[in-house]
């Protein structure tokens, strides 16, 4: 499928609207990071006050997004994120004041963890229902496995859109209105387009907990799948550090978030073309490649480069990115139990999260003492430590499926 068949198809399965709240519900994720950052460091003049709210935030994401998810597996998708996206909503807005009022920092970081434990996660729900829906419909063999190739591959745009121009959107509202307006937008977002996200048609109803194996999520293929994705983080966070780092050094700060937008427009179109690969490409083998590509393709950042040839270096890099994140996401479709199918994608986004959080904590410090390379040097270690794992320690048996199969990977299951 070309990238356009793929939109298409994806709009035959559900229509527009799902896909736009899905996008417009997951932008309150980067903003409010980023958000808060600038809002509070404009606030409080104190940069490790900001680190703190914002680490905190993040924090109490990567923990409450799979407990959310686990509510929606058991009990459908609609009053568990109707719920939390309100009450997000409330949260931030609390938090915004609080910053406001000039409140202490242990306050502040508290307030954030809670809103942070509050934020649903819609990339892992947005997933979760295309693969009910694709399962449940006319799709089988080949056919069925392009439409989930699919809608993993928009999914991962749709992150990689959400991701870009998030903090875009922050600078935007920032420079036009106040730090604390780009805050508060995203709280209106999250909670205007997350309840339209839990009351459309498609919310898919609970399913019963399933006993035994079938409904464990302790088992070697699920659980490899959260080092990659640590690893993805880890990439992320050095590399949003080194183009920052590198932009202000050569005097050309302002075009750091340009920079990165380029990267994050190759990756969301490598992404969209994942669906156009051939059936019998087994995702544990495009994971591989994707993350052997990432590793090679950061190696060109350590050369003498000026902000241009930087630029088209990152553009280069970006390709890997975007198949990189959908190959696991599919690897997790397979290897997730049906009735945990969306608590599963969001333990392992939270690994990237976590992953995303400690890079950009040690790519400052990286870029501090050794420059611009310091932290690509960290996203080529990520590179690297994915494609260790995915080579030395992850089977492709634990992913087979065979039509009509459940999702529960063939691989053993870890007990406690």
């Amino acid at each position: 499928m070309s990238p356009l068949q793929t939109l298409r198809r994806m709009g035959d399965i559900a229509g527009w609207p799902l896909l736009l709240a899905s996008f417009l519900a997951r932008l309150p994720i980067s903003m409010s990071l980023i958000g808060l950052l600038t809002l509070v460091t404009s606030t409080t003049g104190s940069v490790a006050a900001a680190g703190a709210v914002t680490g905190a935030f993040a924090l109490g994401e990567a923990v409450g997004g799979p407990v959310i998810a686990r509510f929606a597996d058991r009990h459908g998708q609609r009053v568990p994120v109707l719920v939390t996206a309100l009450a997000d909503a409330v949260l931030v807005v609390a938090l915004v004041a609080a910053v406001l009022a000039g409140s202490p920092a242990p306050a502040l970081a508290g307030l954030a963890a809670v809103a942070g434990a509050c934020m649903p996660q819609i990339g892992p729900m947005a997933r979760t229902r295309w693969v009910v829906l694709i399962r449940r419909g006319p799709y089988r063999g080949a056919e069925r496995e392009r439409s989930l190739a699919a809608a993993m591959s928009v999914e991962g745009v749709l992150d990689e859109a959400a991701f870009v121009l998030g903090p875009a959107l922050v600078g935007v509202l920032t420079v036009a209105l106040s730090p604390s307006a780009s805050v508060l937008g995203g709280a209106v977002l999250i909670g205007v387009f997350g309840a339209v996200f839990a009351l459309h048609p498609t919310s898919p109803p609970g399913t019963p907990a399933a006993g035994g194996a079938q409904g464990r999520i302790a088992t070697p293929a699920l659980l490899v799948l959260a080092v990659p994705m640590f690893c993805q983080g880890l990439f992320f966070g050095g590399m949003s550090t080194g183009v920052t780092a590198f932009a202000a050094a050569s005097g050309h700060g302002d075009l750091s978030g340009l920079m990165y937008a380029v990267m994050g427009a190759s990756s969301a179109a490598a992404g969209l073309l994942m669906a156009s690969l051939p059936v019998g490409f087994a995702l544990t083998a495009r994971t591989r490649v994707a993350a052997g590509a990432l590793f090679v393709l950061t190696l060109p950042l350590y050369l003498d480069h000026g902000a241009a040839t930087l630029a088209a270096a990152v553009f280069v890099l970006g390709a890997a990115i975007g198949p990189h994140i959908v190959s696991l996401f599919g690897l997790i479709e397979r290897a997730a139990p049906a009735s945990r199918l969306s608590q599963s994608m969001a333990l392992v986004l939270s690994s990237l999260i976590l992953g995303q959080a400690l890079g950009s904590t040690v790519s400052g410090a990286l870029a501090d003492a050794l420059g611009h390379r310091g932290a690509f040097a960290l996203a080529t270690l990520g590179a690297l430590a994915s494609l260790t794992v995915t080579t030395a320690v992850m089977r492709t048996r634990w992913y087979d499926r065979r039509e009509g199969a459940s999702s529960t990977p063939t691989g053993p299951v870890i007990s406690g």
